[in-house]
């Protein structure tokens, strides 16, 4: 956690708080009734599969008019289930009012929101609450994809002291997706990983994919990448929920659905295992240095290019030139087994700065 704290006094390591691996949290998008809560929970902790019981008591909405929860008089209904199930309880809070309210009824995890953690102030007054308070925080992606936002709320509660820090992966807003409620961009939390690997993240299907036919996939891909458990939403009548009804599954399809997902390890200590993936990562360092060493000589042959189009008054960009080398890129790829959609990352990424190597040449008088 060094990286994110801001003094050496500060640089105390924040421990892993999971009792066990993987967490399953489950629960209904709303609390609605007390009845509807207390059965759904009850069911959920009859399957034997969840490790902490989760509902929306506070529920941030678009627009107004829709169900933004039931308020505080649902957190005694989740206090009830808690009594009767044995299990820890977890809600999301967005106010210092709800941190007070939630801790009075004796929530053992709180959780702040992707919509929350989008605004720094919010954030900010959320930690300020928590301070010297000794409980688990998970904080979920912000809306759009910005790690910095979301290193910043990490950032926000471990300047006041707060040590059991974890993270939700609910997927990212994006325009014109069809497939996902909230697209996973799966490489941003394998980079907060990276960055943070002392801090347990969590997986939150139900949002990413806004519907239960793609949750166990989802929830495979997560397990597959190493996260440290799962976050679904359950109703007894989903069909029928006040907020989010296509994406929540019953207590017993919940319990199938965790029956049938591989549950893989980071590591082993097979020595025969490790020997050969040994020689393998061996394999892909040296297939690294080789394509590193192409795309600098890549590089060079673009400055080249940039040099000759400066002497001749030439601009930078050819698009026809461009949609050439895609085209080609596309239909070469697609032989040698790449998608479509790695070639475009790619070559964007590779013309990117081969552009900004030719503008470097074209201007470096002015520079100088």
């Amino acid at each position: 956690m060094e990286q994110l704290l801001t003094s050496p006094a500060d640089a105390a390591e924040h421990p892993k708080f999971l009792a066990k691996k993987p967490l399953i949290i489950s629960g209904p998008c709303s609390a609605e009734t007390e009845e509807q809560l207390i059965a759904t929970c009850t069911q959920l902790a009859a399957t034997g599969k969840v490790d902490m019981l989760r509902a929306g008591i506070w529920k941030p909405r678009t627009k107004p008019g829709l169900f933004e929860g039931i308020g505080t008089k649902g957190l005694p209904w989740l206090q009830r289930a808690k009594q009767l199930t044995g299990l820890p309880t977890t809600v999301e809070v967005a106010t210092p009012k709800h941190v007070e309210d939630a801790l009075a009824f004796d929530v053992d995890v709180l959780w702040i929101g992707a919509r929350t953690t989008v605004n720094p102030f919010s954030v900010q007054a959320v930690a300020d609450a928590l301070r010297g308070v000794d409980i688990p925080v998970f904080i979920k992606n912000p809306v759009h994809p910005d790690l910095e936002l979301w290193m910043g709320a990490v950032e926000r509660l471990a300047k006041v002291g707060n040590q059991k820090i974890g993270l939700i992966h609910r997927g990212f807003a994006s325009y014109g997706n069809t497939e996902y409620r909230n697209a996973p961009m799966w490489h941003l939390p394998i980079e907060m990983k990276r960055r943070l690997p002392d801090l347990p993240i969590i997986c939150d299907p139900s949002h990413i994919c806004g519907n239960r036919t793609g949750l166990a996939s989802v929830a495979q891909k997560s397990i597959d990448l190493d996260f440290d458990g799962l976050m679904l939403e359950s109703h007894i009548d989903p069909d029928n929920a006040w907020s989010d009804a296509k994406q929540q599954v019953t207590p017993q399809r919940l319990a199938e659905l965790l029956d049938g997902l591989t549950w893989r390890h980071e590591t082993t200590d097979q020595q025969e295992f490790l020997t050969v993936l040994s020689k393998l990562r061996e394999q892909i360092n040296q297939l690294d240095d080789e394509i590193l060493h192409l795309l600098g000589r890549r590089m060079q042959v673009a400055e080249s290019i940039g040099q000759y189009k400066k002497d001749n008054d030439i601009t930078i960009l050819q698009t026809n030139r461009w949609n050439e080398i895609l085209e080609r890129g596309i239909q070469k790829g697609n032989q040698l087994g790449l998608t479509r959609d790695f070639i475009l990352k790619y070559f964007d990424a590779v013309h990117l700065e081969s552009i900004n190597r030719q503008n470097r040449v074209m201007n470096r008088e002015n520079l100088e």
